[in-house]
């Protein structure tokens, strides 16, 4: 990744008050990837994987494509190492993750896993990779989104009905109504002994229409402001990072109203979220594309403590900058998806339908 010309400038700041001060800096990458569709080679009974079941040979494939993606996620000229916090969505179980984590690329890197089943019927859950080195969890909980059929929009009028080839339908228990979908998993520790929080996300999708299920992503939006909200009762100097798919835009009401996150740096106040995606989004960058259009479902969100209030401000780590990881090799080619996200398809295994995002933080050591 080329550093732009306002981050080298930054750097070339860091880099004289080190000196001058006689002080190193650290920098930390903190990423989301959505690994679509991330299934081991075994049929369970108990969840629809019928449709996801890999061969051994292509297993090892997707194994050996999410490895390179993530041995070079927001690697660059200042950053070398891998994200030291890895959130993750669309895996069928831990063992994936953990058959992951032993690849020759990862397995140096000292990988540990925080997962949970979720009731999801497709059978996807989330979680997290983190380095030991860095990382020690303190804590960790998953928080259910309790959400049924009867909360969906029935008289919403939608002009794009379904995204294409999307495989993830919102199910609905026909007793009970219920739709079970992926539950918010929250892991605090510390970071070089500095305590912060993340909260992986997986929304409920838009299938069956965008205004239609709304209302669904704007439950599991209210619950992840009620995490948030809980941790800064607490603290109200909390470090917190709320990340995931979550089948918005940093534009919809579920993030900027429910939520309540901001896109300018300058509107956030005490208590309150930045998200850089919206940022991005307007400069046409994003995470996943449709019908030739950018969107940015894949967002790292996080509380004003982390924004840097002067040149000064490093003592505690800062949010620096933040991006989208989306290699040649992880893109189409050619065809009539020329440019999307290189994602599984019946020839095989790409990497995901999905380019995972980061950010870094940075401080004095």
């Amino acid at each position: 990744m080329k550093i732009k010309n306002f981050s080298l400038l930054f750097m070339i700041l860091i880099a004289s008050l080190a000196n001058a001060q006689g002080k190193q800096y650290a920098v930390h990458t903190i990423a989301f990837y959505n690994l679509e569709n991330f299934f081991d080679t075994v049929n369970d009974p108990k969840i629809n994987d019928e449709d996801f079941i890999y061969t051994p040979e292509n297993y090892a494939k997707k194994i050996d494509n999410l490895a390179r993606v993530i041995s070079g996620l927001g690697t660059s000229e200042v950053q070398k190492n891998a994200p030291i916090i890895l959130g993750v969505s669309e895996i069928e179980n831990r063992t994936v993750l953990e058959d992951l984590i032993k690849h020759p690329l990862l397995v140096n890197l000292g990988y540990g896993i925080v997962h949970f089943d979720s009731p999801d019927r497709r059978g996807i859950d989330c979680g997290f990779l983190y380095q030991k080195k860095y990382f020690k969890p303190s804590s960790y909980q998953n928080y259910p989104l309790i959400i049924s059929d009867d909360l969906s929009d029935k008289k919403a009028k939608d002009k794009d009905k379904e995204k294409v080839e999307d495989t993830d339908a919102n199910v609905v228990d026909a007793a009970t109504k219920r739709i079970y979908t992926r539950d918010q998993i929250l892991m605090t520790g510390t970071l070089d002994g500095e305590e912060m929080s993340f909260i992986v996300n997986h929304w409920p999708s838009r299938s069956g229409g965008e205004a239609k299920t709304s209302p669904l992503r704007q439950a599991a939006a209210a619950l992840n402001r009620k995490i948030i909200d809980s941790l800064q009762k607490i603290n109200p100097n909390a470090k917190i990072f709320t990340m995931g798919d979550l089948n918005d835009g940093p534009y919809n009401k579920s993030v900027k109203e429910i939520l309540g996150a901001k896109g300018d740096e300058k509107d956030v106040k005490p208590l309150g979220l930045y998200n850089p995606a919206e940022k991005m989004l307007k400069k046409g960058i994003g995470t996943l594309a449709h019908r030739d259009a950018w969107d940015f479902f894949d967002q790292i969100i996080f509380t004003e403590p982390l924004l840097p209030k002067g040149k000064d401000d490093y003592q505690t780590f800062k949010y620096w900058k933040a991006g989208v990881y989306n290699k040649p090799f992880m893109i189409q080619q050619t065809g009539q998806y020329k440019g999307y996200a290189l994602r599984n398809t019946s020839a095989g295994p790409g990497f995901s339908d999905h380019f995972p995002s980061y950010v870094y933080i940075i401080k004095f050591k």
